[in-house]
């Protein structure tokens, strides 16, 4: 994973970082994906599934032409999902 980070860091964060956006690579699968994460800007931005396919897949598959595509993971942070666990216990109460 470590030259798949390389790839990731010298191809696409530096225009991330543009946009207050950028890039965590999560997994390279077995079946030939890899699983990033936007974070930044770059987590809602309406853009980011173009951003995706034209410029993370491109950028990977032009080092690594073996690999299928790049999935977009979406991660809720554990800070969101307890600020909603205190709201849901407190209608309930």
């Amino acid at each position: 994973m470590g030259k798949m980070q390389k790839v990731i860091k010298e191809k696409v964060h530096s225009m991330l970082s543009a946009h207050n956006g950028d890039i965590e690579l999560i997994e390279v699968t077995s079946d030939g994906f890899v699983k990033v994460r936007l974070t930044g800007a770059c987590a809602a931005c309406p853009s980011a599934q173009q951003t995706m396919s034209e410029v993370i897949e491109a950028a990977v598959k032009e080092v690594y032409p073996e690999i299928k595509g790049a999935v977009l993971v979406h991660q809720v942070s554990d800070d969101l999902i307890h600020q909603a666990l205190k709201i849901l216990r407190r209608e309930r109460a």
